[in-house]
């Protein structure tokens, strides 16, 4: 993993979002998804407040599979709410989400959490897997909450 971006807050915003492909992940259904990624990685990579991605020597997330074979996680650090906001809701990475449907099961709990981090702490998938069941678990909290239910950083 490469080192976040520098940043002089003293926090930044964390996410995980999680997806359970309909079919394999090396399915022809899932091929227009899979070359869609390098393209919405580099829209992350020079967004305006990105600061960190998952990802392996290659610059792949999906070689990651903490939660099994079918399902692919993708985990960053944005400076702020409104990066990452803008990111996921006002850039093309909205228009290749609108396309879900055709790709990923649709979600019948949480599949998505924010938390703060230290800045310059490069979170863990474990951490990110963490999170995501403290928000199911025990619902939105200043520990795991989503962009509805929005907790500023309270400190460590």
């Amino acid at each position: 993993m490469s080192p976040p971006k520098n940043n002089n807050a003293a926090y930044q915003l964390a996410q995980l979002n999680v997806a359970e492909f309909l079919t394999s992940r090396d399915a022809p259904e899932v091929t227009a998804f899979v070359h869609a990624l390098d393209e919405i990685n580099a829209l992350a990579d020079r967004s305006d407040g990105f600061v960190w991605r998952l990802q392996d020597e290659v610059g792949d997330a999906m070689s990651f599979n903490p939660l099994g074979d079918n399902i692919i996680v993708n985990m960053s650090v944005w400076r702020d709410k409104d990066s990452l906001f803008d990111f996921t809701y006002k850039s093309a990475h909205a228009g290749i989400m609108a396309r879900r449907k055709v790709w990923f099961k649709m979600p019948r709990e949480n599949h998505f959490v924010l938390w703060w981090v230290p800045a310059d702490h490069i979170p863990s998938v474990n951490e990110a897997i963490d999170r995501l069941a403290i928000l199911k678990s025990e619902g939105p909290s200043p520990l795991a909450f989503t962009f509805k239910q929005f907790f500023e950083p309270l400190g460590f």
